[in-house]
């Protein structure tokens, strides 16, 4: 699957088929069903709303809708929207959303999912771009803190929610910085997921599912990329 499709569906990239009369169809990302004329060759539809809304809107709207229990692929199938460019702060939320996400549909809470993605996004609207560089802390790793401290109830008055939302902060940085620089988003952010489902599996007890290592297929869109230097860097 190609990154950032430039035409026909935004989910696969293949062409559209018009039908002759509109069919009901529910929405790839946040799961509405509108009457539709337009769907593509694999049966999947966007909603208009969807369709021109900006990356943080896609995001939290796949994310509260979709039941997929690996955070790798719902992260995936959101960084190859058009929405979501090669960098920008829109990972400092992806991050903590699919972490959610993932981790509400193995535990079957659906509810506290729908609760607590909106406040993963306002606390990621403070992570501003260029964080990684101008703050020294990668907004990736800082939406790991985020993730765990969302599920844990951490305030700054904790014990164990503190600790844990700070440990696996400092774990993703520590695992990005020793990958080198300059950044990558797509590289940073396989990163932080990666180390944050360690993490649940060692503290929290939730493993989610294994994942096939990750094959990187963003680099073409990436004019700083490490190549055969990045972990995920094909071939």
């Amino acid at each position: 699957m190609e990154p950032e499709h430039k035409s026909g569906c935004l989910v696969c990239g293949k062409d559209l088929k018009y039908l002759p009369d509109p069919v009901a169809a529910a929405c790839f990302y946040c799961g509405e069903t509108h009457q539709t004329t337009a769907i593509c060759h694999d049966g999947h539809f966007v909603c208009d709303r969807c369709h021109r809304a900006p990356a943080e809107d896609i995001i939290e709207a796949f994310c509260r809708t979709t039941q997929e229990r690996d955070p790798l692929v719902i992260a995936e199938t959101l960084m190859d929207t058009p929405q979501v460019k090669m960098h920008g702060p829109e990972h400092h939320l992806l991050v903590p959303a699919v972490l959610l996400a993932a981790y509400y549909n193995t535990k079957g809470d659906p509810e506290g999912k729908l609760k607590k993605i909106p406040q993963a996004r306002q606390r990621a609207a403070l992570v501003k771009g260029g964080f990684c560089g101008s703050h020294g802390a990668c907004g990736a790793a800082v939406g790991t803190g985020i993730f765990i401290s969302l599920v844990t109830g951490a305030t700054p008055l904790s014990r164990d929610g503190w600790q844990l939302s700070n440990l696996v902060t400092a774990k993703s940085l520590e695992t990005i910085a020793l990958h080198g620089g300059p950044r990558c988003c797509k590289r940073n952010t396989f990163l932080a997921i990666l180390t944050a489902g360690e993490f649940c599996r060692e503290h929290l007890g939730t493993q989610f599912p294994t994942h096939e290592p990750v094959r990187c297929h963003y680099y073409a869109n990436n004019g700083e990329c490490l190549a055969k230097d990045c972990p995920f860097f094909p071939g």
